[in-house]
């Protein structure tokens, strides 16, 4: 369960910039995960109940706001939502398309006093 090396992550990310900002508490923090981001959310939410305990973040709310998939085809510019990461452009059938979205892992905002 890789989460849990996450969640750990997750907490030193944000103990560190609260104390850059002389923060003594943090109040709230907003995650972004994404859907090809190799994360399960639920395994995620649960592994950051505990790697909160007796830190900063122990009494924070945290939201985990899940970003969906979309890539770019090289070959003729379309846009689309790939129903996997290695899925082929629906439109022309080129075979790398790149994804443009979907696999953002990061601590978005923090609320901190």
């Amino acid at each position: 369960m890789h989460e849990l090396s996450i969640a750990v992550n997750i907490v030193e990310i944000a103990e560190e910039e609260a104390r850059k900002h002389g923060a003594g508490s943090i109040h709230e923090v907003e995650l972004e995960v994404g859907e090809f981001s190799g994360v399960v959310l639920e395994a995620l939410e649960f592994a950051l109940q505990e790697a909160v305990r007796e830190t900063l973040l122990e009494k924070a709310e945290i939201h985990i706001r899940s970003i969906g998939a979309w890539a770019k085809c090289t070959e003729c510019k379309s846009e689309f939502r790939p129903a996997e990461p290695l899925a082929p452009c629906p439109y022309c059938g080129d075979p790398f398309p790149k994804l443009i979205r979907g696999r953002e892992l990061r601590v978005s905002s923090m609320k901190v006093t």
